[in-house]
Order: structure tokens, then sequence, then C-alpha cells
């Protein structure tokens, strides 16, 4: 059994302020049966909409009971096409079809609310667009992108130690049924490694990995566990391919799509058997199941030092990419 490394001993103490605001508030939240009350930031994301519906139409097949949706702030990046061309529809949409009050500013939106969901589709607007809430001790889920660098997810996750309020980030892939079933599953023998593929389309805002082949590298992430010591990756015009060696001697591959490809998929290699994901359901449910869990006990589902681990992943296959492809460690990002 080796040691973990000491980035990763620190997560111990990354998790004490969260666990002591669990024990003193989880429990008049959970026993209230009252829905916990949760703003939105930023609407420039087909998530607002789906997130919203699931949240607040008992009728829907979907829905997760326990938490509403009341309030949200509009946000939006002008340089950002997926984020100008669609906010003002989602905006609409949430104010006339759903009724959700559209506030002016963030810190009022935290008046009004238990929980935020920050969703604004622009990573680069993280950091800044968080920093009220985490002055207003709101619990936060932070959609992906994080953030659109290593240095900004560095220091959201110090903002937010530092004020003791509970965050997670996360893709839906990570909570995907497919996910959690290849994860160590009986009968394989030992697991060698996995290998994922997904779509990663790219935005000049981000790099690359950051914008949507994030997807894909979360359910590595979520297979293999942190402790990749280095990540080598080769590109051409349409496709990604990206092999990281773990501490202990695995691998695990990604391999993202430029293209027309818009599936996911896994792949489970054993030294008895190896098997693969079947096809994937289009539902946001089950993370949703998670964000609700985590706004009633303050617990988040996911340690912030993974998802660091993650960007520093996607930021050295950056430089490995710059290089022609040469292996770079992880360390050069994080030191």
């Amino acid at each position: 059994m080796h040691r973990q490394p000491s980035h990763l001993r620190q997560s111990f103490s990354f998790l004490i302020p969260m666990m002591l605001l669990a024990a003193s508030s989880c429990f008049a939240q959970t026993d209230s049966g009252q829905s916990i009350r949760v703003g939105i930031i930023g609407m420039d994301t087909s998530h607002v909409v789906e997130f919203t519906r699931i949240f607040n139409d008992p009728s829907d097949r979907e829905h997760v009971p326990g938490v509403q949706v009341v309030a949200a702030f509009k946000g939006g990046s002008p340089d950002v096409k997926a984020s100008w061309s669609r906010v003002d529809k989602f905006t609409a949409e949430l104010r006339d079809k759903w009724n959700i009050k559209i506030v002016d500013d963030i810190p009022t939106l935290c008046r009004m609310v238990d929980g935020v969901l920050l969703e604004s589709v622009d990573g680069r607007a993280h950091l800044e667009q968080v920093r009220p809430v985490f002055a207003a001790q709101k619990p936060v889920f932070i959609d992906k992108p994080l953030a659109a660098s290593y240095k900004d997810a560095k220091e959201i996750a110090r903002l937010a130690r530092e004020a003791g309020v509970p965050w997670f980030s996360s893709s839906s892939l990570r909570f995907w049924e497919e996910t959690k079933r290849l994860k160590d599953p009986a009968g394989v023998g030992h697991t060698l490694g996995y290998s994922v593929y997904g779509p990663s389309p790219t935005e000049p805002h981000h790099p690359d990995l950051m914008w949507y082949g994030i997807h894909a590298v979360e359910m590595l992430y979520t297979l293999m566990g942190p402790g990749c010591e280095s990540v080598s990756r080769i590109s051409n015009e349409g496709e990604d391919a990206l092999v990281g060696k773990w501490k202990d001697g695995r691998l695990g591959v990604m391999r993202g799509f430029r293209n027309a490809l818009e599936d996911y998929g896994i792949t489970l290699f054993g030294d008895k058997s190896v098997l693969h994901s079947e096809p994937r359901p289009d539902s946001y449910r089950p993370l949703l199941v998670e964000i609700a869990k985590f706004f009633r006990t303050r617990v988040p589902p996911v340690n912030g030092e993974e998802t660091l681990e993650m960007f520093a992943f996607m930021e050295a296959a950056d430089i490995s990419k710059a290089r022609g492809g040469t292996a770079v460690p992880l360390s050069e990002v994080t030191r």
C-alpha cells in the first residue's frame, strides 16, 4: 500500500470547516420539511432551465424534491458566443415560465436563498462571482468548468477554506449510472486502467479541455481516482488522445472528439475481463440528487482536492500538446 501524496493528505484539513458546518446546520435543514431555497448565478446555459424544471416541477418524471429555485442573477459574457447568444432567452424562460425572481446583483440573491447554483457558462467569471457567495456563507455548487485555469481553481478552493463554506464542482458524467457501475466492479480481477471518450469542442477563452472535454476528464478521474503523476497529449484537427500515468502504475486514457461524435463511453481493462459502458441516457437527475443532498447536509460529494488535480491534469495536457506530446508532470503546474 503506497503512501498518499502530501496534497491528498491536506484534503482532510480542507474538509474540516465543512464538517463543522454540517454538524451545526444540516439537521435543522433536513428535519424542517421545508424546501431549500436556491438561487442561480448566470443564465447563459441550458442547465438553468433543466435544473429549474427538475427541482421546481413536482409533476415532472425526473423531479428531485426538497429544493426550490426562487431567484436568479442574469450574468453573461459578451465575448463568449455560447453566453451572449443564449442568456436573454434563458432569462426570459426562467422569469416568464417559472416565475423566478430576477435580481440585479449577487449579494441581493444571497440574501434571498439558502444555497447557490453558480451556472455561468464562462469559467473565467466564477472566481469573482463566487466571492460574495462565500462572504454570505452560502453553500454553492459551481458548474463546470470550475474555472478557466488551475490558478483560479486553486484560489476558489482557498477562499472557500478560509470562509469555511462548503462547495463542490462536477460534471453530470461523474454520477452517470455506468460510471458508478464500472468503478471497481466484481469479476474483472485487478483493474489495470480505464479508457474513456466523449465530445471535446473548444472555446478560444478557455484552455482546450476545460471547456467541454472536462466531462470525459471527470469520468476518468471518477474511475481512476486522484494520484496522476504525468500526462501526455497528442492532437490533430478533430481529436485529442491523452494518456495519464498514475503513481501506482495504472494508465488512464481519454479521447476527445471535436467533430461529429457526441456520445460518451467507458472501457474498463481488468486482468480477468474487459467491460464496456452501455448507451448514456440524457438526464441530469443523478447530479441533481447529489446537489440536493449537498444542500441538505452541507457535505460535498466530491473532494475539492480531486477537482484541483483534474485542473492540473488538463493544464499539464495543454503544455504537453505545445511540446509535441511529451509527458508533463502535474507537479509542473502545481508547484
